[in-house]
């Protein structure tokens, strides 16, 4: 049965969860991380992430939508004054009504699925936690089965990377690995070979020449340095997007969206023709 706490001072439990919003080692510490925002929220509960806490606002009626996750989700909930739930909540524009403390899920990558018609995205060491929650989205959005962030990188679980994820983040695994070598271990047993394919402005073919029908692993390099070469080394083919204009790049996340639609545009395609 859920527990009903009040919290109107800057106690220890607000500290940690405060905590949450700027230290990546301290979300990583607890294995939890704060979500903002109607959508998300929902997202999580629909996907059944198991939450620790739902903060509530104390001093207003709430909405249907509040209550109705206050009565369905078996979790802490915490009755906290509105001047502290403003302060967890960093927006400017008003008061939240309800935020949730989730439970990270664990870095395992038999969490993705591969299947016959596998499309994955691999990101090395994006900077920004904007853009990684954006390409996540994109993920969702053109069907990948999951996300794979390598390396020195942004936090998924940042609250700015959340935010832009708009709830994608909970409804595509996630997974976050060290180098090439856990990638590789993970790839060699699965029952469907796949294809690594990595973007690159010197790419030796032309996106929407390459076979993205095939089960195939995008990889998208960092912001600045684009592909590290260990990742390079085990692509099977490097692929550019032709581009027009005085531009030389796109952003990471354009970039990654664009990829990602060739690839559904590809696999829409080859599926007409089959019916």
């Amino acid at each position: 049965m859920a527990r009903v706490l009040r919290i109107t001072a800057r106690n220890a439990r607000f500290q940690q969860w405060q905590a949450l919003l700027t230290s990546r080692a301290k979300r990583q510490r607890a294995g939890e991380f704060l979500v903002q925002g109607v959508r998300p929220i929902s997202l999580a509960a629909e996907a059944r992430w198991r939450f620790r806490a739902l903060i509530y606002d104390a001093d207003r009626p709430l909405s249907g939508w509040a209550q109705d996750l206050l009565r369905t989700v078996d979790t802490d909930q915490v009755a906290m004054s509105a001047a502290l739930l403003a302060e967890l909540g960093e927006k400017d524009e008003g008061r939240p009504e309800l935020l949730a403390v989730v439970e990270m899920p664990g870095d395992d990558l038999d969490r993705i699925q591969v299947g016959p018609d596998f499309l994955g995205l691999l990101l090395d060491r994006p900077a920004s936690p904007g853009n990684l929650g954006s390409m996540i989205r994109s993920a969702d959005a053109f069907g990948a089965a999951g996300v794979i962030v390598a390396g020195h990188a942004a936090d998924p679980y940042d609250p700015r990377s959340v935010r832009a994820s708009t709830g994608s983040l909970f409804a595509r695994p996630v997974v976050r690995v060290p180098s090439p070598r856990e990638l590789s271990g993970w790839l060699a047993v699965r029952r469907h070979p796949v294809v690594l394919i990595g973007t690159d402005e010197h790419g030796t073919v032309d996106v929407f020449d390459a076979d993205l029908t095939r089960p195939a692993l995008l990889l998208m390099g960092n912001e600045t340095a684009g592909l590290s070469a260990a990742w390079r080394e085990v692509c099977d083919e490097l692929v550019r997007i032709p581009m027009t204009g005085s531009a030389s790049s796109l952003n990471v996340a354009n970039a990654a969206t664009a990829v990602l639609y060739e690839a559904a545009r590809q696999r829409l395609l080859a599926a007409r023709h089959t019916r």
